[in-house]
């Protein structure tokens, strides 16, 4: 009995807080669980380089991997407003791929736009290694 009532107050705060928030924040950050990642944060590498094995085995097929990250830096950052309510980091730098080259990436990084509002989504795009244009003509939509 006890269990139900503690279930129920939990899952009305869970709804209540964003409603009197305003209904203007992800359900992670509304209770601060959730810290905007830096361009130089390991987990965004991680992310980078596990999407770019994915994309290598299924569509680049050159047996290429991310060796390292190069001289990363934040080029642009646009902070959520009211008008645009995601806040987004533009960051650039340079890869050490495993064929000997070093290639420009050009990557953006979304606050809250993870699965179901929960972490960050990460775009990126290697120079010469977008065979597709998904990102435009030399990785334009990333820059």
């Amino acid at each position: 009995m006890f269990r139900k009532i503690t279930l129920h107050a939990v899952l009305s705060a869970a709804i209540a807080v964003p409603a009197l928030l305003g209904g203007q924040v992800t359900p992670a950050s509304a209770f601060g669980w959730h810290h905007f990642a830096a361009c130089d944060s390991p987990s965004v590498f991680r992310t980078i380089s596990h999407r770019f094995r994915i994309a290598d085995r299924n569509v680049i097929q050159r047996d290429l991997a991310i060796v390292d990250y190069l001289d990363v830096y934040e080029r642009n950052y646009e902070p959520a407003t009211e008008m645009h309510r995601i806040a987004r980091r533009y960051c650039q730098g340079k890869v050490a791929m495993s064929d000997g080259h070093t290639r420009s990436i050009w990557y953006l990084i979304e606050k809250g736009q993870g699965f179901a509002g929960v972490g960050d989504n990460v775009e990126f795009c290697i120079d010469g290694l977008d065979p597709w244009h998904v990102y435009g003509a030399y990785c334009r939509s990333v820059r």
